[in-house]
């Protein structure tokens, strides 16, 4: 009898140190797979540097032996960030549906703001750097470049946006190619009037960020959309209150990293491509102090998280901060816009 107690208590300790040792297994495990997770996550989380348009477009025509002519260098650009989306460490993560991408928030709105500069871009080349004039046919590799960038970035499978974009960056290739090619009837019109339509697509995207990075303090405003309007659909609030919602005060933070990011590449190339048309109008320092205004925007981040202070609290108001360069930025555009349409 007594042997049979020692017995059930000697199996109830081992069971009970089993118990133990398979928790604290499952606690280690789980603390090591977090941990890995964070590191890739951080990895992942890493923006690209900014490059040298000049020298990228260089390479580009040496690797596939072409010629850097008049567009060129634009087309470049747009091929390289649409490429870098795929291909920067973890790829697309837009779309990603298993850990640790599906738990980022960053990267992934840094993406759309790359993206929406990529599909803006790729119309402009479209419907009107590649054509003389409105009647003229549009060129057949852009004509389909340009709606596999606009293809819903969330879609992972069946088919994946990484697919769609893909063949997007191959027609581009295509349009590079046969731009470089003498006997090819692809064309790249540098005129002012091409490049004032495209600068207008960048103010409307640049205004509106600015005022979803202001309104992170939440203010209201006296309604100013419908000025000049003779008449609307229905009536609309004098007083509207605008706040960003707190938990998408960084994903607007992003977004405009990733859209500046974008831009300052484009407009480097808009300076190559189009010299002679700036230099007549004497806008070159003009396209150049936007640049400048934009890399502001890309400085390190110290801070752990996107602060968001008042505007003359204790702690920073890191969306004020990039709401400034942003507007900076816009307004400079339209000064140019303006130069480059009565220069």
């Amino acid at each position: 009898m007594a042997l049979e107690k020692i017995k059930s208590a000697f199996q109830s300790g081992m069971q009970k140190m089993s118990g133990l040792i398979y928790g604290k297994a499952l606690a280690v495990g789980t603390g090591v797979l977090i941990l890995l997770l964070s590191l890739v996550g951080w990895y992942w989380s890493q923006e690209p540097d900014l490059f040298s348009v000049k020298a990228n477009a260089e390479k580009l025509a040496t690797d596939n032996a072409q010629n850097v002519v008049a567009g060129y260098t634009t087309t470049a650009t747009l091929y390289t960030l649409a490429s870098t989306l795929l291909n920067k460490p973890g790829g697309f993560l837009r779309n990603d549906i298993m850990p640790p991408g599906v738990l980022m928030d960053n990267m992934p709105n840094w993406e759309v703001g790359v993206l929406i500069q990529v599909r803006d871009m790729a119309r402009a080349l479209r419907k009107d750097f590649s054509r003389s004039q409105s009647q003229s046919r549009e060129d057949q590799d852009l004509a389909v470049a340009e709606p596999q960038f606009n293809f819903d970035a969330r879609s992972w499978i069946l088919p994946s946006s990484e697919r769609e974009y893909q063949r997007g960056i191959d027609k581009l290739n295509s349009y590079m190619a046969r731009l470089s090619d003498p006997n090819d009837s692809a064309q790249f019109y540098a005129r002012a009037d091409n490049l004032t339509r495209w600068l207008g697509d960048v103010e409307t995207r640049l205004g509106s960020l600015s005022q979803r990075l202001s309104a992170s303090v939440g203010k209201p405003r006296l309604n100013t959309d419908l000025s000049g309007v003779a008449a609307q659909s229905t009536d609309n609030a004098v007083l509207i209150d605008v706040k960003t919602p707190w938990s998408q005060i960084d994903d607007v933070f992003y977004e405009a990293r990733g859209t500046s990011w974008a831009l300052i590449h484009l407009l480097r190339a808009v300076e190559v491509d189009f010299a002679d048309v700036l230099d007549k109008k004497n806008a070159t320092v003009s396209v150049r102090q936007i640049i400048r205004e934009l890399e502001a925007t890309q400085d390190a981040v110290w801070s752990p998280m996107i602060l968001n202070g008042s505007g003359f609290g204790l702690l920073a108001n890191h969306s004020l901060v990039m709401a400034n360069y942003v507007s900076r930025a816009n307004a400079a555009i339209i000064d140019l816009r303006r130069l480059l349409e009565q220069g």
